[in-house]
């Protein structure tokens, strides 16, 4: 059922928080929660992100408030910036609430290499990290692995990096969930799935994928920035990337599946791409376990571009400063599926939290997080868009409360990539950054021109809408130095 939304549709919360009244629609089963400004909240409505919220409300088990975040767009199914939580006695898992790309997120690597040091030298790091990590739609790693190699990578994730010398025990411990989610089971993945992870451990991808350099441009904690390792005027390392082709081919296959199956369970939705089974389904626990399979799968392929980036710092820094050494802030999934108890209604609750283009925001004392983050809460990596300012927020008590624990995951599109390519030209882009001093190493010119900052929001802004709402703190700002895109 389709009514359209207009601006007075909206209740005001307070400046930053806005809702849709359960009663919007007769088929809504939750009201819908949106944190934004006006500015923002009006720009949204100009696609079907807003429509997508209020579609996900109407999923059987949805608990709580459907939330979404201030970089909000239009998605598959789910408005990308999008987080629900479903029942685990009654509620579904969704495929597009989770997204195509598994456990797309970013992995936030500190040095104590000062910009005077670096300045000189980031041309050559762009083009050493672009040679180290490759990049591409479907390109291929040296990191070649046997089938048998494949299922230990989809079931430890991270910690398989960590058996064969690719990481540390801090990487791990500074990494959600520790890197590896439990659960996993690799045989509940396709053929093509399989065949398609086999080749790309240690790549980046291509779209919205990148390695970023940047410096610690500002610091707003000095106290928390300390605890995270974060020292004005060094460099830093951000890594975007996620379980490329095998988590997409997961997503495909059980959208597919689902499709079939959907009949059997009596579900009604008002959108297809809302796809769905009940978490206590066959279907859906075999969904589950090869998400969270993927999902590993991410965690390993993050480690071990930072392990590849190590070495090209290693290549351009050593004999010119003594220490070169990339030490790892934390690591966060974008777009995930995870069971976590939370206070619904004012009682705990065990539940599936979908989380699409949505960060895990977990506050202070969170038995989630590792010894020396548990007084500051769990770091938050926020990217912005080549040529603008990328941040690092602290997680807090309030999202616990307001958004089961999450928060914005970047700056949130407001054109799309084809017409991104239309309106912008790669290489005047290109020209551009680096007369901004900001060096760019591209697969392509169209692909550079489909991910400009034109094309994203002013994530400052968004920023300040989840500060100013609660749902973090502001710890530093990161400003880029050097890009890599596939």
């Amino acid at each position: 059922m389709l009514i359209l939304i207009e601006f007075n549709d909206f209740q005001k919360i307070t400046p930053y928080e806005w809702e849709i009244d359960q009663n919007f629609r007769d088929d809504m089963r939750v009201p819908v929660r949106i944190f934004a400004s006006q500015d923002l909240l009006q720009a949204a409505m100009g696609d079907n992100s807003v429509e997508q919220a209020i579609n996900v409300t109407t999923l059987p088990g949805v608990v709580g408030s459907v939330v979404v975040m201030p970089d909000m767009h239009q998605g598959y199914g789910f408005p990308i910036g999008g987080v629900a939580a479903t029942s685990l006695v009654d509620g579904v898992i969704s495929p597009g609430g989770i997204g195509y790309d598994i456990n797309c997120g970013v992995r936030l690597l500190a040095t104590r290499i000062p910009f005077e040091v670096a300045e000189p030298h980031l041309k050559n790091l762009a083009i050493s990290l672009y040679q180290h990590c490759p990049s591409g739609v479907g390109v291929s790693s040296s990191n070649k692995l046997s089938r048998k190699e494949l299922t230990e990578v989809c079931e430890l994730g991270s910690q398989w990096a960590l058996k064969k010398g690719y990481a540390t025990e801090m990487s791990i411990r500074r990494t959600e969930d520790s890197g590896r989610l439990s659960g996993a089971d690799p045989e509940k993945m396709s053929e093509r799935a399989l065949e398609r992870g086999l080749s790309q451990l240690g790549t980046l991808g291509s779209g919205n994928h990148f390695i970023e350099v940047g410096i610690v441009d500002q610091i707003f904690s000095e106290e928390i920035a300390g605890v995270f390792g974060l020292e004005k005027n060094m460099l830093t390392v951000m890594i975007h990337s996620g379980s490329r082709g095998l988590g997409h081919q997961v997503c495909t296959d059980y959208v597919r599946i689902f499709q079939k199956s959907g009949r059997k369970f009596g579900i009604q939705i008002p959108d297809r791409e809302l796809v769905c089974a009940p978490l206590s389904s066959e279907e859906g626990q075999n969904y589950l376990a090869a998400m969270r399979a993927a999902a590993n799968y991410a965690f390993c392929n993050r480690q071990m571009l930072a392990f590849q980036a190590q070495r090209a710092f290693k290549q351009v820094f050593a004999g010119i400063t003594k220490d070169f050494s990339l030490f790892q802030v934390y690591d966060v999934a974008h777009n995930i599926g995870k069971i976590e108890t939370h206070v619904i209604g004012n009682q705990k609750m065990g539940v599936c939290v979908h989380r699409k283009g949505a960060t895990r925001a977990f506050g202070p004392g969170s038995k989630d997080l590792p010894e020396e983050y548990a007084k500051s809460g769990q770091p938050v990596l926020v990217p912005g868009s080549m040529g603008t300012s990328s941040w690092v927020l602290a997680g807090s008590n309030m999202s616990m409360e307001k958004s089961f624990g999450s928060c914005c995951h970047g700056a949130g599109r407001v054109m799309s990539r084809s017409k991104a390519k239309r309106q912008i030209r790669g290489d005047e882009l290109l020209r551009s950054l680096e007369k901004e001093g900001i060096y760019i190493k591209a697969g392509s010119l169209p692909g550079l021109a489909e991910e400009a900052p034109q094309a994203y929001k002013d994530v400052d802004e968004v920023i300040e809408v989840v500060v100013e709402a609660g749902l973090a703190q502001k710890v530093a700002r990161l400003r880029p130095l050097a890009v890599v895109k596939g």
